[in-house]
């Protein structure tokens, strides 16, 4: 089996621009052999150099092993990731990548309701596959500011039909209206939905009146998360050495406590990949990651120190560290 940490090195063996903006990367295994066993949702740490990691949806076939797909939209204000991707990534360049893994599981159901916002797309094409095959209702809403900016857009409607697929191009039809495709909640179906953050904040709202756990996100970014809260400084315990850390205002508990020579497994180091969940012993967590469910947020005995704070007013956090 392979392991979270090891890294599996690929080549790429094709380049196609698929959308304005966006380049499709097929990968294959150096070494010939099948990549892992992975399920609708799942996403791969890609390995940039220069200590530039970056996670992206897998949107391959999910019979087809002998290779991995991903999409990636060059982003305006990239923080190098994107730019690397599209500026200097050719069909033959050596890559290493971690093995898939699932922060995003399409669980099963009589009914889907997939909602889609530009490259959030990439993580919803495997969920439609696995949908279809098995004989599940489902419809895919799927919006973007044109048709030219929406990556695998006439694919999708070509292969399973307009009645399925419904695409809106804002350049077009306008904005999608989201009360009136969310305003009425369905029994037995589960919304999945990956956009930008301010689409999948409306969803949030509009999902307000289904039952819950009908809704499934995944967001592209943490950051707003805890854009409200007051960051101050506390200390962490280390249960295992009993050390005291004191995180800063400034800084992360992950950086707090590499600074003291204690390493934690680690990857985007934004909330958003999962890699450095860490157990709580005691205390309470502000929660501001983009990957743990609600049920696990209510728990608070699991944090991502890469992001996540102590709450206001709890005092010291220990950690399983």
């Amino acid at each position: 089996m392979t392991q979270l940490s090891e890294r599996l090195d690929v080549v790429v063996a094709e380049v196609e621009h698929v959308a304005d903006r966006v380049v499709s990367l097929v990968l294959r295994r150096f070494d010939g052999e099948q990549f892992p066993v992975w399920e609708p949702g799942a996403h791969i740490d890609v390995y940039l150099g220069d200590d530039i990691t970056r996670q992206y949806s897998l949107c391959s076939a999910l019979e087809d092993r002998d290779v991995l797909r991903i999409g990636v939209l060059h982003v305006q204000e990239s923080r190098g990731g994107s730019q690397r991707v599209h500026e200097t990534l050719v069909k033959g360049t050596p890559l290493s990548i971690s093995a898939p893994r699932n922060n995003f599981p399409l669980i099963d159901s009589r009914k889907y309701l997939f909602i889609a916002g530009g490259i959030g797309i990439t993580p919803i094409i495997p969920m439609i596959e696995n949908a279809e095959a098995n004989g599940r209702e489902w419809r895919l809403i799927y919006g973007g500011r044109s048709r030219q900016t929406m990556a695998f857009a006439q694919q999708l409607e070509d292969k399973y039909g307009s009645e399925k697929v419904n695409l809106f191009a804002e350049d077009e039809v306008g904005r999608l209206n989201l009360q009136t495709i969310l305003g009425m909640p369905r029994a037995h179906m589960l919304v999945y939905a990956c956009g930008p953050g301010g689409m999948l904040s409306a969803i949030e709202d509009f999902c307000m009146g289904w039952p819950p756990g009908a809704l499934h996100l995944e967001r592209f970014s943490a950051d707003t998360l805890g854009a409200g809260s007051v960051s101050e400084p506390f200390e962490v315990e280390l249960a295992r050495s009993g050390r005291i850390v004191k995180v800063e205002t400034t800084e992360t508990i992950l950086d707090a406590v590499e600074k003291v020579g204690v390493r934690i497994l680690s990857s985007c180091r934004a909330g958003l990949c999962g890699t450095c969940e860490t157990r709580v012993i005691s205390g309470t967590p502000d929660h501001r990651d983009a990957v743990l469910t609600e049920a696990d947020k209510d728990a608070n005995d699991v944090m991502l120190p890469c992001v996540s704070r102590s709450a206001a007013g709890c005092g010291r956090l220990v950690l399983d560290l």
